[in-house]
């Protein structure tokens, strides 16, 4: 039995400026742009075991979340799976049935504090997305997926990001 945190981030074309390191007299030059073009990473973390399971889809709605969690499914078919969310409009309810390996718990409403898997789009969106403004969509697609495929291999980091201890259990 495994325990999973799910969530969806949002990743798009239009950059926010941070702040960055330059020296001394140097001003830094920054790209910027507000194109309103957007993808969906749909991830589930183990913080037991630091497991990562992600998909890159158009849209967070109810057809897209059948898509994630048809794979995550069959992916963890061996295991029985505690998938813990937030009360998103289209996620699957507690009882939800359609995937025999998996059990849904929902976190109380506007309480994103309570997902470990929000920290998983603040790492990312510090370390591989500050300061970059993408050509297309698909130059957005690539560096999100070379970043959600490095997380997937750094399993330290992910229990590093996620693994609080109210989020490791003894199953």
């Amino acid at each position: 039995m495994k325990v999973f945190f799910q969530d969806e981030g949002i990743f798009g074309r239009m950059s926010n400026p941070v702040r960055c390191w330059a020296p001394p007299g140097v001003r830094p030059r920054v790209a910027a742009q507000r194109i309103r073009e957007y993808l969906y990473a749909y991830s589930a973390v183990c913080p037991q075991d630091g497991a990562l399971f992600s998909l890159i889809l158009p849209q967070a709605n109810a057809a897209t979340a059948e898509i994630f969690f048809n794979e995550f499914s069959a992916a963890h078919a061996s295991y029985r799976i505690v998938m813990v969310m937030d009360q998103a409009s289209w996620h699957p309810r507690e009882g939800d049935e359609r995937w025999e390996n998996i059990r849904f718990i929902h976190q109380p409403a506007h309480s994103p504090e309570l997902n470990p898997a929000e920290h998983l789009w603040e790492h990312m969106r510090e370390n591989y997305f500050h300061n970059q403004a993408f050509s297309s969509l698909d130059a957005l697609e690539e560096e999100l997926v070379r970043a959600l495929r490095e997380m997937e291999n750094d399993k330290p980091t992910i229990q590093s990001l996620t693994g609080f201890h109210w989020t490791i259990f003894d199953v």
